[in-house]
């Protein structure tokens, strides 16, 4: 499969405009009773393939789309030779891991390793883990090849 099929800018997201409740329905309500036991490794390509979706040129380019979809404010902490390692944080973000439903961040990971992997034309998958007590999220991304 192509990588730059159909490509749209990233500032295309400044056109969509939701308040996000149907959002947050569909993903830990909806989509996991479709997907069952294997929601969390499809919600992870399903990242991925939308990452395919944009033309991703820059980390900001990565911030930015975090930003506008919602996801919370992306950081990079720290880059390794072999890995990247990525904070996220937002009032959004705090939301979420109080909600009393069962959130996870496996969609923003791969979505994460896509754009990461366009940016370095390197394979990559990215791993999260969850900081509750100071409500954030780590992501690290690590180079396969």
């Amino acid at each position: 499969m192509s990588k730059n099929h159909d490509s749209m800018p990233v500032t295309l997201l400044d056109e969509l405009h939701t308040t996000g409740a149907g959002y947050d329905m569909l993903r830990y309500i909806g989509l996991p009773d479709i997907f069952g036991q294997e929601s969390n490794t499809l919600l992870y390509f399903m990242g991925k393939n939308i990452a395919r979706k944009f033309k991703i040129e820059s980390i900001s380019d990565i911030v930015y789309a975090f930003d506008k979809l919602g996801w919370g404010q992306l950081e990079l902490f720290k880059e390794r030779k072999s890995e990247l390692i990525f904070h996220l944080m937002a009032d959004s973000v705090v939301y979420r891991l109080k909600a009393p439903l069962q959130t996870e961040f496996r969609l923003e990971a791969g979505f994460l390793a896509e754009s990461i992997e366009q940016i370095k034309n390197r394979s990559c998958e990215c791993k999260e883990e969850l900081h509750k007590k100071i409500h954030q999220i780590e992501f690290t991304v690590m180079f396969t090849d």
